[in-house]
C-alpha cells in the first residue's frame, strides 16, 4: 500500500491572524483555536488544512500511512533515494508514528500513521 495524501500544513507567524483570514474565506475554525499551537479545518474530499505557530512561513504536505512500518519504510526509501530527512521516524506523544522528509525545494513532507504502542 502507498501513503495517501491527507493534509496541507501551514507554519505561520501569527496563528490568530492567519485563522481570521481563513475564516473570512469560509473555513469553520473555532475561536479558541487562535491561542492553540495547532489548528485544523476539514476540506471537501476528506483532506485537511492545518496551521502551526512557527515563525518562518512554510508549507508541509502530509501523507497518511497504513501503519507505523509504512512510515519507517517510506522514510527509509526517500532517504535512500537521496532526499533529506528532517525528522527521523518517532512515536509522537499524540499517538502517531511520525517522520518528516524534505522535498527538493525544502518543503516538509510529513509521513504518519496511528501508533501501535
Amino acid at each position: 500500500m502507498a501513503p495517501t495524501f491527507n493534509a496541507i500544513g501551514l507554519t505561520v507567524a501569527d496563528l490568530g491572524k492567519s485563522l481570521a483570514f481563513y475564516r473570512l474565506l469560509g473555513l469553520d475554525l473555532p475561536a479558541d483555536a487562535d491561542n492553540a499551537p495547532h489548528a485544523e479545518a476539514p476540506l471537501p474530499g476528506g483532506n485537511r488544512l492545518m496551521w502551526d505557530q512557527g515563525g518562518k512561513s512554510k508549507i508541509n504536505l502530509a501523507f497518511a500511512c497504513a501503519d507505523p512500518a509504512e512510515v519507517d519504510d517510506t522514510h527509509a526509501a526517500l532517504v535512500k533515494a537521496g532526499y533529506e530527512s528532517h525528522q527521523e521516524p518517532w512515536d509522537a506523544p499524540w499517538g502517531q508514528r511520525y517522520a518528516v522528509v524534505l522535498d527538493p525545494d525544502g518543503n516538509g513532507v510529513d509521513l504518519y500513521a496511528p501508533s501501535t504502542s
